[in-house]
This record gives structure tokens, sequence and C-alpha cells, in this order.
């Protein structure tokens, strides 16, 4: 594995602990509404990235016989990170790691979200569904974007229980308009 590649998982793994760092509840904040997802999230993280790498390193399934479309992985994984903040910025102050409510806070309906209720989950799966395909290895593919995507439901349907009871009408309008998660498709 070339430097590039640790390169982007680095700028990737950087990218979310200072997210998590800089972008907690206030103590101000509905709080205890997060129900262990976050914590699920990472220690889906912490554990299916080394076992993706495991399968990668001893068991041969590979994507790509040119390895060096093992690069498009780093360009998805890229993708992600950029949609990922896109809508983490888009949010602005309402957003936060924990589930939760701000004082004042608002239902965000354009940019991402006029077409996807979770663009910041979105574009964290795409990163990782990227890193499977940088492993060039079709068992890692499936083993890190199922697991992934397993915790990130989870949290999705823990956050619009928050938001549903918060918005009511307001969110179940702006649902019926809207995709969960991946655009034209679910």
């Amino acid at each position: 594995m070339s430097n590039i590649f640790t390169l982007t998982y680095l700028i990737w793994f950087v990218s979310e602990i200072v997210l998590n760092r800089l972008r907690q509840s206030a103590p101000s904040d509905k709080k205890s509404e997060d129900k262990s997802s976050l914590a699920t999230i990472w220690i889906t993280i912490f554990m299916v990235i080394p076992l993706s790498v495991f399968i990668a390193t001893y068991f041969r399934a590979p994507i790509f016989r040119n390895e060096s479309y093992e690069y498009l992985g780093l360009i998805v994984i890229g993708i992600g990170i950029v949609v990922r903040f896109i809508a983490v910025n888009s949010l602005g102050k309402f957003f936060t790691v924990e589930v939760t409510i701000r004082k004042d806070h608002q239902l965000k309906k354009d940019g991402f979200y006029k077409i996807v209720r979770h663009p910041s989950y979105a574009g964290s799966i795409l990163s990782f569904v990227g890193f499977g395909i940088s492993l060039n290895n079709w068992i890692s593919l499936f083993v890190v974007t199922i697991a992934v995507f397993t915790a990130f439901m989870k949290r999705i349907r823990v956050e619009e229980t928050v938001l549903q009871n918060q918005f009511g009408e307001e969110y179940t309008k702006y649902a019926k308009k809207t995709y969960r998660l991946i655009p034209w498709v679910y």
C-alpha cells in the first residue's frame, strides 16, 4: 500500500475525530436522545476496519484485476468526506455528533436536505464504501458496507424518532418528500 492510501485514510480518520471533538452537544441541549447510537457507530468502525484489512490481506477476492483501480476507492472516500462536511456545515449550529435538539432548533430542508434527510450519514457511508473498494476485495467491501450501513440505520431510526417528536407534522411532510439516505433510491 502506497503513501497516498495511508495519507487518505489518515485525513479521513482525523477529519472524523476533529468533527467528533468540535461538534458535541452543549449542556443546554436536550440530551439522552442518542440511545448509544454514536457508541454503536464507533464500536462498529473500530471492529470492521481491522477485520476488513485482515480479510483483504488473507483472503483473495479481488474486485479489479488491475490494482491501479484501487485508487478509485480513494476518490470515493474523498467524495464521501466532502459530502459529509458540506452537510455538516449546512446544518451549522444544529449539527451535533450526539442526537440532540438544540435551543431554537429548526428543521433543515434546503441544499442536500431538500433531497435526502441524512446526507451527512450518506457521505460517511460512501467513504466506507470507498475504503472497501480501496482494499480491492469483494469480501472486505461487503463486510465494511453492511456493518457500517447497519450501524447508521440504527442511528437514523433514533434520529428520525427524535425529529418526529420535535417537529411533528412538519417532519412527517418533509419525510414524505425526501429520500432517507440515497437519492432516488432509499
